[in-house]
């Protein structure tokens, strides 16, 4: 499956920011299925591609003027659904064990994951789904895992973490996947989240929120422990008062058109204005 994807992320700030660095892993690699056909990141003071510890492509974002505004915008075509390329794989599958905060398995969870020691990974997958329903709002970027799989609600977000901290507690290596995905009535307007777990010798594909496998609809753009290590964009500013963001997803089997792009970014921004209040 050939993939156009545009993805833009908008700041607003109510005072001038005077300074800005932020950690850019939002260039996917060739590998697990997918191969880069073209690929392009446009924002101001971006500098060069670099591997990071998990080996994601990774830029850092430097502006060290006033500014009022950012805009980060990506555009690229994937080729999806391919044989399983090579991929590259720099850190030991046993790191993929140690458990972090967001991912940290407590009583319940681990007992949880217990009456899945023999079975399937999908069929846990599906257990989990079950029991954590989709709800935007019910929790934040930084809800623990845990917490999330006692509220019984929450995003891809959190099904990831839970699902990562079950697998961990099994013994198994799991890691978080962030990337895109494709949907037939285009839907989701915001990037995804789902899990690889080590079985096999092989990284398995699980998406909770969706109850699937991972297959061509799925677009990677980076890897890591948890949200932290693999979100799209992370970092911090000096200055800037109040801020406002607003991030939005096309992922299409053709190329947006000149209105549909600029009424995304009229919305892009107005929705950034909106969330400054």
């Amino acid at each position: 499956m050939l993939l156009n994807i545009e993805h833009q992320t908008q700041y607003i700030y109510s005072e001038a920011a005077q300074y800005t660095i932020q950690q850019l892993r939002l260039t996917p690699r060739d590998g697990m299925g997918q191969q880069v056909k073209h690929w392009e990141i446009k924002v101001n003071g971006l500098g060069d591609a670099f591997e990071d510890t998990y080996g994601n492509l990774t830029h850092t974002l430097v502006i060290d003027q006033p500014h009022h505004e950012l805009l980060i915008s990506v555009a690229g075509e994937i080729e999806t659904g391919l044989e399983n390329l090579a991929t590259n794989q720099p850190l030991p599958v046993a790191l993929y064990l140690r458990e972090f905060p967001l991912t940290q398995a407590d009583a319940a969870m681990a007992a949880f994951a217990r009456q899945f020691a023999h079975a399937s990974l999908p069929d846990m997958m599906h257990a989990l789904r079950d029991k954590m329903h989709y709800i935007k709002g019910a929790t934040q970027v930084n809800t623990p895992a845990a917490e999330a799989f006692r509220l019984g609600k929450g995003v891809c977000q959190d099904h990831a973490h839970a699902f990562i901290g079950c697998c961990r507690s099994l013994g198994l290596p799991a890691r978080y996947v962030s990337g895109y995905l494709f949907t037939e009535d285009g839907s989701l307007m915001q990037t995804h989240a789902w899990v690889d777990v080590w079985q096999n010798e092989q990284w398995l594909g699980l998406d909770v929120s969706n109850g699937m496998l991972t297959n061509e609809t799925h677009v990677r753009l980076a890897v890591g422990l948890d949200y932290r290590s693999a979100s799209p964009v992370t970092g911090t500013r000096i200055g800037g008062g109040m801020e406002g963001m607003s991030s939005m997803v096309s992922v299409n089997q053709s190329a947006l058109t000149h209105e549909q792009r600029q009424r995304h970014h009229d919305q892009l921004y107005q929705q950034a204005l909106s969330a400054q209040q």
